[in-house]
């Protein structure tokens, strides 16, 4: 599959982000910081699901899924950076080259589609909520669990198949932190068309129909929030959709951008920083911007680690 010069390549260089040592300290260090706080805050979210009663909720049980799907996803592509950033280069071979495509492609496409299962059930608990529990039952649920993970493996094994027929003759430089599709395309001696058009497709059909989706729900979310006759019910019904809506504006904004039209021309500056973005500010986000705003979070939080009720100190120190 992949040869130089009629020697087969068995293995890709990772430049990283360059060869000066104090701006690769800095961000090893950065980096490093920011992965621990990424698993930690979703390993943290998806504990509390599992133990609280008060979170098993439909809305919670995603929300664990999409943690468990950020941990996938970070865990999948920061380990191997980091050790490129520390040693200013990396090797990686070519079969663990294309089972970190493979990882991050398909967690990649399942958050996407879990995002969209997320909005859906804020669309029915809100503007349909009196049937919400015989709507959103068991066996819905788990459907909505599944087939996310089902679809977005399914069509990253797609693109494996068709880069497995590629021929890479030399060079075997990646520019790239990892194994990104647009630079391995790059690489490729054959006709890269087959992937191309097969990831546009992809994402023409997958990605912009689930964001039409998201948008219809959430015009039909804001049209029923402003019939709330209560202001306080109106403003917790909106920050939890602003919640979701700008992780769902800031997951779709980079994935567009990233795979619409991974061509040879691609940018593979933009390309790194759009995946840095995707790969570990929003694993990090993800956790504090659903966490931090849910009261229900924090309470669960109180209880399960620091074994307390935050609302009844609270009425305890309003009757003292």
């Amino acid at each position: 599959m992949a040869e130089v010069n009629g020697t087969i390549i068995k293995q890709f260089l990772l430049l990283g982000f360059g060869n000066h040592w104090l701006t690769n300290y800095l961000l090893f260090i950065n980096f490093l910081l920011i992965f621990i706080l990424a698993l930690l805050g979703n390993c943290v979210i998806i504990v509390l699901v599992a133990k609280s009663q008060s979170l098993k909720s439909p809305m919670y049980v995603f929300l664990s899924q999409l943690s468990f799907s950020d941990i996938l996803l970070t865990s999948s592509v920061t380990p191997k950076m980091l050790q490129v950033v520390k040693d200013q280069e990396g090797i990686i071979n070519v079969t663990d080259c294309l089972v970190q495509l493979f990882f991050y492609s398909g967690t990649t496409t399942a958050e996407c589609l879990l995002l969209t299962v997320m909005s859906y059930d804020r669309y029915l608990a809100i503007c349909k909520p009196l049937h919400y529990n015989s709507i959103m039952n068991i066996k819905l649920c788990s459907y909505l669990i599944l087939w996310p993970w089902l679809a977005g493996f399914l069509l990253a094994m797609i693109t494996e198949i068709l880069i497995f027929q590629l021929d890479f003759c030399g060079p075997n430089i990646i520019d790239h932190f990892f194994c990104d599709l647009a630079p391995l395309l790059q690489l490729s001696c054959s006709d890269t068309k087959s992937v191309e058009i097969q990831v546009s497709i992809t994402v023409m059909t997958i990605i912009f129909t689930q964001l039409l989706f998201v948008l219809g729900t959430y015009i039909c979310i804001f049209f029923s929030i402003l019939q709330i006759s209560s202001t306080g019910s109106r403003q917790k019904v909106f920050s939890t959709c602003s919640s979701h809506l700008m992780v769902v504006s800031t997951y779709y904004g980079t994935i567009i951008a990233l795979y619409v039209a991974p061509s040879r021309g691609y940018s593979l500056n933009l390309n790194k920083m759009l995946s840095l973005l995707n790969t570990i500010a929003t694993p990090l986000c993800n956790p504090i911007i659903y966490s931090l705003r849910n009261n229900e979070i924090k309470i669960a939080i109180s209880k399960i680690y620091f074994q307390k009720n935050p609302l009844k100190d609270q009425r305890q120190s309003g009757t003292g």
